[in-house]
């Protein structure tokens, strides 16, 4: 009898520690299964974060310069998430190298048709001037002309500052 009821309370030790191991394995599959949904949720979090800065971007070469920094701290704090959207978008999330040097062609280009068209503009200006030669005594519209060629340099070189600052910075973040 001794040996049955030993025999039963092993039966029920291994029942026992059946079903805690099964009660266990349940447990680790529910944490798999929620350590995935959060690293997906940080994921989707990250790509809505960012759909704006690339939407920004592709208008105005600027705004990577804005984002950029914050794309860094989120690449720090979040290393494998924004490797996994790396290799889903098949390029450095959200800012891939040909996106930097295409912003940079791009801020190039739009320069160069802002230089002409300034160009254009005060040349204009400065002919108005000068049709109005006729009736205006010479110094009045020597000292307007001279006016317009400064107003014109110094809106050039604003300009032309700003256009350095931007490039060099888009230079320094391209791989």
């Amino acid at each position: 009898m001794t040996l049955l009821i030993a025999a039963c309370a092993a039966a029920a030790a291994l029942g026992a520690l059946g079903a805690f191991l099964w009660g266990a394995r349940r447990v680790a599959v529910e944490l798999a299964g929620l350590a995935r949904d959060t690293r997906q949720a940080r994921q989707l979090t990250l790509l809505q974060t960012f759909a704006p800065a690339i939407a920004a971007s592709q208008g105005d070469a600027r705004a990577i310069l804005v984002w950029e920094p914050l794309a860094r701290a989120s690449r720090a704090l979040f290393p494998e998430d924004l490797a996994a959207l790396d290799r889903a978008t098949g390029a450095t999330f959200p800012f891939s190298a040909d996106r930097i040097q295409a912003a940079h062609a791009q801020w190039t280009a739009d320069w160069l048709a802002w230089e002409r068209s300034h160009d254009a503009e005060y040349k204009q200006r400065a002919a108005e001037a000068e049709r109005a030669f006729d009736t205006a005594a010479s110094s009045d519209i020597r000292s307007r002309i001279d006016a317009i060629e400064r107003e014109k340099l110094e809106r050039y070189q604003r300009r032309y500052e700003e256009y350095v600052r931007v490039a060099k910075a888009l230079k320094s973040l391209a791989p």
